[in-house]
């Protein structure tokens, strides 16, 4: 009983809750770029290129079988540059937000009004008269 009263307590924490909204926001954030990359990004490059669709794009290593329905053996190159465009997007996405929010975090506070000088005490001002009165004695 005394596992369960504590895994209760940890899953409750503010931070496990805050981090579960995080990945779950995160999982829904990178359908959104995989699509940006996918569908509004990739195909003006691949026409620029030629028409050459990056996912299309592997090195043969062995030829299949389809008759046996034995699948190609491949490196998929165009798959990773698909995916490495995807993680730039996404750093650089998260960068931007970090940035955001570190200037909000740094926003320059009110300038800190001086504190007045003290106004001198009853025995100051009289010490001070005293002084310019034989100041001017003297001379």
């Amino acid at each position: 009983m005394a596992v369960i009263k504590e895994f209760k307590e940890f899953a409750l924490r503010g931070n496990v809750i805050d981090l579960a909204v995080g990945v779950i926001i995160g999982a829904a954030f990178g359908k959104i770029v995989t699509s940006l990359v996918t569908d509004i990004i990739m195909p003006p490059i691949g026409l620029a290129t030629g028409g050459v669709d990056f996912k299309d794009i592997k090195i043969l290593l062995k030829h299949g079988d389809a008759e046996k329905k034995i699948p190609d053996v491949a490196v998929n190159i165009g798959n990773f540059i698909n995916i490495t465009i995807e993680f730039l997007i996404v750093a650089f996405c998260i960068f931007l937000i970090v940035k955001t929010i570190n200037a909000i975090k740094r926003s320059p506070e009110p300038e800190a009004v001086p504190a007045p000088e003290p106004t001198p005490t009853k025995e100051e001002v009289l010490l001070t008269e005293i002084r310019d009165l034989l100041a001017a004695r003297k001379s």
